[in-house]
């Protein structure tokens, strides 16, 4: 069965090339008679795997030596709570950015442990840019400054990382991680679910910096601490040991592909081919300020909404997939994170401009 373009925004899109060596070795694992699935995940093997995962993460993001990499559980969602119960230390309140319904989310959750301060919010505009940092109300007295560069669902991104002096920046990279280089020492903590860029669902990657473990609100849970797993390698419990060798799998696809400069520019060349066409007509719309457009998740609109199930249909019909935009907004949405191919998005906008010509 040929491949169709999948433009699901999690779980995503995996490169060809991981998922035909994962089959490969899928039996048994470069001659060692098991499955990666199989593994002790303290035996020799296994242990290997994740090294060399970390390693080549490590590479891509040139993370410093004074940062872990934990591999977690729980999704993004579980750092929603995970990131004050650590990262609070003592203090009264955090500082949230509110561009979406994930920062909706995580601001929900972080005012169960202490106080939260909102410095700015889109939620006027319908989520639909992202507030300058002139606008933001920052506390100096914060214990740290989190915020989402990248909204799912409402397809808003920030392309510049702000300044928050000495209190700790702390980012939801979920759905933009690993789109482009960033320079991770202005960060305290990032997080990410891996089902979008890294691999599939159940692998939450932390990287943290190391003056920000070991303060842990004392009745937390001990798989709520990052100090538990900062000092077991991830290994406190059974970690997701294969979702682990799948992204492992896809570092080594994006260093092949020339790292994250590389991706960055074929990530840039992807939305402008999606843009430029939503531009180009009355036929449909795009919500979101130009200034924010997300390069990851492209929500658009049809000038006629009646034609959205004959839109999705015939998308189905020629391989393209997973359209739909989400239930809270409705019109439609392209996830194409890296692994979707410039051809798959082409694909995409002939069919737009078929789609056009046929019912405008």
């Amino acid at each position: 069965m040929q491949r169709i373009y999948n433009f699901s925004a999690g779980p995503a899109v995996l490169p060809r090339d991981v998922l035909v060596q994962a089959a490969d070795e899928l039996v048994n694992w470069q001659g060692c008679g098991m499955s990666v699935m199989e593994m002790s995940h303290r035996g020799k093997e296994y242990m290997g795997i994740q090294a060399q995962t970390e390693a080549d993460l490590r590479e891509l993001m040139a993370i410093p030596a004074h940062y872990k990499v934990l591999f977690l559980q729980g999704g993004a969602s579980s750092q929603f709570a995970m990131v004050p119960m650590n990262l609070l230390r003592g203090r009264a309140s955090a500082d949230y950015l509110n561009t979406g319904e994930w920062s909706k989310k995580a601001i929900k959750e972080a005012k169960r442990f202490g106080n939260v301060n909102v410095v700015a919010s889109s939620e006027d505009r319908n989520f639909s840019y992202a507030p300058g940092q002139d606008a933001w109300r920052l506390d100096p007295k914060a214990a740290y400054v989190h915020y989402t560069p990248n909204e799912t669902i409402g397809g808003v991104e920030i392309f510049w990382t702000p300044e928050t002096g000495n209190v700790p920046l702390v980012a939801d990279m979920s759905s933009n991680i690993l789109s482009r280089p960033i320079d991770v020492s202005r960060y305290g903590l990032i997080y990410a679910g891996a089902q979008k860029n890294i691999g599939p669902a159940g692998v939450t990657v932390v990287i943290v910096r190391e003056d920000l473990i070991g303060q842990c609100m004392p009745a937390a849970p001990v798989m709520f601490d990052y100090k538990t797993h900062a000092d077991n390698d991830s290994m406190y419990n059974t970690p997701p040991t294969y979702g682990i060798y799948i992204a492992g799998l896809v570092f080594r696809w994006l260093k092949a592909k020339g790292g994250l400069s590389a991706m960055e520019r074929q990530n840039i060349t992807k939305a402008g081919l999606l843009y430029d066409c939503l531009d180009s007509t009355g036929f449909y719309g795009s919500p979101v300020a130009r200034e924010n457009r997300s390069r990851m998740n492209v929500p658009f609109t049809l000038h006629d909404a009646t034609l959205d199930e004959a839109f999705l249909k015939g998308a189905k019909e020629r391989g393209l997939v997973q359209l739909k935009g989400h239930r809270s907004v409705g019109g439609m949405r392209a996830s194409i994170y890296n692994a979707m191919p410039v051809e798959g998005v082409q694909a995409l906008v002939d069919y737009m401009k078929e789609f056009e010509k046929t019912k405008g």
